[in-house]
């Protein structure tokens, strides 16, 4: 049996068993371009339909196979709530024992466009739950996306799980804040170093807040910006690593513990690195259109998350060992489980089908 076969049979298995009934008619037609999709994608580590459509085996042409793949990026009918949040849902179930710790950023992607994603941290990798894309450069998107975003996401996660978001100085308006306090969750943003605060005394610029190398500044209890929003707790941390202070808001009351938090954000880069320039390398797909390529990232990151759990599943079976090295480890999940996937074609083994409750 070819590697392309035994990809393809591997994700259409895992694909196909989270639906209540047996996928028929055009969802099941439009599965099996998905499945075709990831296991081109993956087979490729690349995103351009061309080169998807070398790693699918299927009996057509690869030109047919790009008229199929490009058919299915065309449809109106393929939507994000259809073909990916049934399996974002069980991401989250199956990580809802813990702290979700939610992260959103925004990336370049394909030509002249960008994507704004919400994810949620596991193991220091970003895991993809939902995304917009739009025409223009990184930083386009408004704070009604924002809430856009965590409002498709906000039904699927359980009423007792602990909820943290985590953003950047882009994902501190005071509408999002608003919304996250409405919700019980939690949040950590980092914002400009000259937002105005004010205290029962006085009204202040944040970088006025003398912080040294090391050192935390905690501000309960203040008002943030010109409209009044609050209170909140600001924090000035100026971290050794840092060339100088960066500056939070947040509605958790434990300075460290927003602290500590707020380093997991950086995760999300490692999201963005594994789809573009280390992995799939989305920002090279040649497509142009802001809706092709939200339906081409359903089928990106369906991928992504099979990989990861290949990565998991290498750890946790005790097969990093074998495929990269027994004294350490230099590599992230998303490597391993690329290695492992070879692992198992090379030798022939049977590929494990991904199951989102083993994370």
């Amino acid at each position: 049996m070819s590697d392309c076969l035994r990809r393809y049979r591997a994700i259409h298995k895992a694909l196909w068993k989270l639906y209540p009934e047996e996928p028929k008619g055009n969802l099941a037609r439009h599965l099996t371009t998905l499945t075709a999709l990831i296991c081109g994608i993956v087979g490729s580590q690349r995103t351009n339909l061309p080169q998807i459509s070398e790693k699918v085996l299927d009996g057509a042409f690869p030109e047919s196979r790009v008229k199929r793949f490009s058919r299915w990026v065309d449809n109106d009918q393929i939507s994000i709530q259809t073909y990916f949040l049934p399996y974002a849902q069980v991401l989250i179930h199956s990580l809802s024992h813990q702290t979700l710790m939610l992260v959103m950023d925004s990336s370049a992607v394909g030509r002249g466009c960008a994507t704004l994603v919400l994810n949620v941290v596991y193991k220091n990798r970003a895991l993809p739950l939902c995304w917009m894309v739009v025409e223009g450069s990184k930083g386009h998107f408004s704070e009604k996306d924002h809430l856009a975003l965590i409002g498709q996401i906000q039904p699927l996660i359980p009423q007792i799980t602990q909820v943290v978001f985590l953003g950047d100085g882009e994902f501190d308006g005071i509408g999002l804040q608003a919304q996250l306090d409405t919700y019980g969750w939690q949040y950590v943003c980092r914002t400009a170093k000259n937002i105005q605060l004010a205290d029962e005394k006085k009204t202040f610029a944040f970088e006025t807040v003398e912080v040294k190398p090391g050192a935390c500044k905690s501000l309960p209890e203040v008002l943030f910006t010109k409209q009044g929003y609050g209170p909140v707790h600001a924090i000035a941390w100026w971290d050794k690593k840092y060339k100088e202070p960066i500056y939070l808001v947040t509605n958790v009351k434990n300075t460290r513990q927003a602290c500590r938090w707020y380093k997991k954000r950086f995760s999300i880069e490692t999201f963005f690195s594994d789809q573009k320039s280390r992995g799939f390398h989305l920002h090279k797909s040649h497509l142009s259109d802001p809706d092709r390529l939200f339906r081409l990232m359903i089928a990106a990151c369906l991928a992504y998350i099979w990989i990861i759990f290949l990565g998991v599943l290498a750890e946790k079976e005790g097969w990093t060992s074998i495929i990269h090295r027994a004294d350490r480890c230099d590599l992230g999940l998303f490597q391993l489980g690329l290695r492992l996937l070879s692992y198992f074609l090379n030798e022939g083994k049977s590929i494990p089908t991904l199951k989102l409750d083993f994370l």
